[in-house]
C-alpha cells in the first residue's frame, strides 16, 4: 500500500511505503541482507533498500585488498589458523565464539561469491589467488600467509556490483537518496521496532518506510575525524539514532587508524602495496619496522604499525622532520604496480603527481575504521544492553554494528569477510523472524519530532553554520580521541564536544529550499558526528589502559585484571552517558603478550 504525496516539504504529510523488511543501507552487508531476504520470502516478499547514495557509489567500493579466507590455494592455511591470528589481532577483546562463527564460515562465502559472479584474480592453475595481509600468518604466527583472495585492487567495487545485480535480478526494491532520520518504535525502546523514517533528497518530504524488520547496515562514522579514508558520507547515521533511541553502543573507544594514508589527504593505499612487499622508510631512509616487530614488520598489526611510524616521527626521524614517512614501492615493478595494485598507482601519481617506480610515496595514519558500534548476535539481532535483551524487530550489519570479531584492533580483509558472513547470516535470521513478527504501526511522535526539527532548521535565520562546527569537532577529536590518547586530553576532549553540542541547537543555513538541500542534510549529519563524538570520547576517557587501537600515555601497558571486558555507552532521558560493561567471551585462546 501506498499514500499519494500531499504537498511538498517535512510539513507536508509523510508519503507512506508498505514492505516486509527494510535494509537501511545499500554497501556490501546490506545488499547480501537484502538478497538473502529476498531468497527466503520468495516473490510476494516485499524488501526494500534505502539509501542516501546510488547503491554502487556505497563505500564498500572503496575497499581495495582483499578479502580473507583460508582456502589454501597457494600455500597451506586453516581457519583455525585465521581465527587464532583475528583474536590475537584484536588484543584478546574479541569475542572468541563470533570470531570462530567468522573464520569458519569464510571459505564458504568466498565460494559462494565465486559462483554468484565475482571476478576473482586467478593463479595459472584457475584457482582463486590470494595475497599476504598485516597480521595473517602461518602456524599461529611463524611468517605471513597468502590468505586474501583479491581482485586486482578493486575487491570491494566487484563485490558491490556483484551483489547489487544479484539484488536487481531478484526483484529487491531500491529507494535511494533517502537520508534515514529516526526508527519507528511506537512502544518505545522496549517495543518492536516497525520501520524508519526518511527525508526524501529530491523533494524534502518525509517518508515512512513501514515494516515488520529494520537491518542497518549504515557504515561507519569516519568523518569524525580531520584526516580520514572514509567517504564523506560516512558519518555514523544509523548507530547515532540507536543510541538516541536509549539503545547501547559497544566499544566505540575502538577506532582504527590505518598506516598507510596519503599524506594531507587521507584516502587510502591498501596494505596489499605493503603485502606484495612494500616498504616503509623513515627519513633517515631506515625500514624502521623491524625494530617494532621483528618478524611480520611492515606487516604487523594496523595498529602497531600506526603507533610505530609516531614514535619514528616523536624521536625526529619523519621525512625532514615533518609528520609523514615513505612507502617504498620502486622495487615492486610494473607488473605487480600496474596489473596487481593499478589504482593505487594511479592514485599516487594523480593526486602526488609522483611516478611509484622510482619515486618514494608520502603516508600517514588516517582514521579508517570503527571497531564499535550497535551491538548485535553473531546472526544481526540487536542487543538492547550487557544483559543481551533483543531488541524486536532489529538487526545490524556491517561496520555500524559490534559482533565483536575485531576486538581492539580489525585485521586488513577482515572487514568484507564480516559484512558478507554476517550481512548473509543476518539475512537469514531476519527472514525467518518475520513469520511470527506483528504488523507495522506507525509512530507519530518520531513522525512529529523530526518533522518539528526540520521545519526550524529551514527557517532559522540566525545561528552557526554547520560546516563551522563540523570542522572545529573533526580537529578536536584527531587531536583528542586519535593514535596516542591522554587522560588530560580526552577530558578535554569531552568538554569540547559538550560545548559544541551546545553550539549545535542553533544552526543556520543558507539553503532554504527542500529540493537536495545539503546545507539541510549537513545540518542533519552533525547531529549524528556530535553522538558518535559523544560515545567514543567517554568510553576512551574510562579504559586507563592500552588495547589495540586505544593507547593511552598515561596508561601504557594492557590490563587484562580490569579490562578485558567491553563497555556499553548508553544516554538515559536525563541526557547523561551511563557506561556499563560486559566480559569477553573467551573460548580457546587466553589472553598472551601481543608481539610480531
Amino acid at each position: 500500500m501506498s499514500v499519494p504525496m500531499i504537498g511538498r516539504g517535512p510539513a507536508a504529510a509523510p508519503r507512506v511505503h508498505v514492505l516486509d523488511a527494510v535494509v537501511v543501507g545499500a554497501g556490501g552487508a546490506g545488499l547480501y541482507a537484502a538478497l538473502e531476504l529476498k531468497r527466503r520470502l520468495g516473490t510476494a516478499g516485499r524488501v526494500g533498500v534505502v539509501s542516501k547514495l546510488y547503491p554502487t557509489r556505497s563505500h564498500t567500493g572503496a575497499a581495495q585488498g582483499g578479502v580473507c579466507a583460508a582456502l589454501g590455494n597457494t600455500e597451506e592455511d586453516h581457519w583455525e589458523w585465521h581465527w587464532w591470528d583475528t583474536v590475537k589481532g584484536g588484543d584478546y577483546l574479541v569475542d572468541q565464539d563470533a570470531a570462530e562463527v567468522m573464520c569458519r564460515d569464510a571459505a564458504q562465502t568466498i565460494r559462494d561469491l565465486e559462483h554468484l559472479g565475482l571476478p576473482f584474480d586467478r593463479t595459472p592453475d584457475g584457482l582463486i589467488d590470494q595475497r599476504r595481509f598485516g597480521g595473517h600468518t602461518r602456524n599461529h604466527g611463524e611468517a605471513p600467509v597468502r590468505r586474501s583472495c583479491y581482485s586486482a585492487d578493486r575487491t570491494g567495487h566487484a563485490i558491490l556490483q556483484t551483489l547489487y545485480q544479484q539484488c536487481i535480478r531478484h526483484d529487491v526494491t531500491f529507494f535511494d537518496e533517502y537520508q534515514v532520520l529516526d526508527l519507528l518504535m511506537p512502544d518505545g525502546s522496549g517495543g518492536h521496532v516497525s520501520g524508519v523514517l526518511a527525508l526524501r533528497l529530491a523533494s524534502g518530504e518525509l517518508t515512512v518506510f513501514l515494516a515488520r524488520g529494520v537491518l542497518f547496515a549504515t557504515g561507519g562514522f569516519g568523518m569524525v575525524y580531520k584526516v580520514t579514508s572514509n567517504a564523506h558520507t560516512l558519518t555514523g547515521d544509523g548507530v547515532a539514532i540507536a543510541y538516541r533511541r536509549g539503545l547501547a553502543l559497544e566499544d566505540m573507544e575502538f577506532y582504527q587508524f590505518h598506516p598507510t594514508g596519503m599524506y594531507r589527504l587521507g584516502f587510502l593505499l591498501s596494505e596489499a602495496m605493503r603485502g606484495e612487499g612494500g616498504i616503509l622508510r623513515n627519513g633517515d631512509g631506515e625500514r624502521f619496522m623491524e625494530r617494532y616487530a621483528p618478524t611480520m614488520k611492515d606487516l604487523a598489526g594496523r595498529d602497531v604499525v600506526s603507533r610505530s611510524i609516531y614514535q619514528e616521527i616523536a624521536a625526529g626521524r619523519g621525512i625532514n622532520g615533518e609528520d609523514f614517512v615513505h612507502l617504498d614501492v620502486r622495487h615492486l615493478g610494473a607488473e605487480i604496480l600496474d596489473h596487481k595494485l593499478p589504482d593505487m598507482a594511479g592514485f599516487i601519481r594523480t593526486y602526488f603527481g609522483l611516478e611509484p617506480l622510482t619515486d618514494l610515496v608520502p603516508v600517514q595514519p588516517t582514521a579508517h575504521y570503527a571497531m564499535g558500534g550497535i551491538p548485535t548476535d553473531v546472526d544481526g539481532r540487536v542487543l538492547a544492553d550487557v544483559d543481551g535483551r533483543v531488541v524486536p524487530g532489529f538487526f545490524a550489519a556491517g561496520e555500524c554494528a559490534c559482533i565483536s570479531v575485531h576486538g581492539a584492533n580489525r585485521l586488513g580483509t577482515n572487514s568484507l569477510l564480516d559484512i558478507l558472513v554476517f550481512g548473509r547470516r543476518a539475512g537469514e535470521a531476519m527472514a525467518d523472524g518475520l513469520r511470527d513478527a506483528p504488523s507495522p504501526g506507525r509512530d507519530p511522535e518520531a513522525e512529529a519530532r523530526s518533522a518539528a526539527r526540520l521545519t526550524e532548521l529551514l527557517r532559522t535565520t540566525d545561528g552557526e553554520r554547520p560546516a563551522t562546527i563540523r570542522a572545529e569537532l573533526r580537529e578536536l577529536m584527531f587531536t583528542a580521541c586519535g593514535v596516542y590518547r591522554s587522560g588530560a586530553g580526552l577530558a578535554a576532549g569531552r568538554a569540547g564536544v559538550a560545548a559544541l553540542r551546545g553550539r549545535a541547537r542553533r544552526l543556520r543555513l543558507d539553503d532554504h529550499g527542500v529540493r537536495y538541500n545539503t546545507d539541510l542534510t549537513d545540518a542533519i549529519e552533525l547531529g549524528f558526528l556530535l553522538d558518535c563524538a559523544e560515545a567514543m570520547i567517554i568510553s576512551a576517557e574510562a579504559r586507563t589502559e592500552t588495547r589495540g587501537a586505544h593507547a593511552r600515555e598515561d596508561f601504557p601497558e594492557r590490563d587484562d585484571a580490569r579490562w578485558m571486558r567491553h563497555t556499553f555507552a548508553t544516554r538515559p532521558s536525563d541526557g547523561t552517558v551511563a557506561l556499563t560493561y560486559k566480559p569477553v567471551t573467551v573460548t580457546e585462546y587466553q589472553p598472551a603478550p601481543r608481539v610480531y
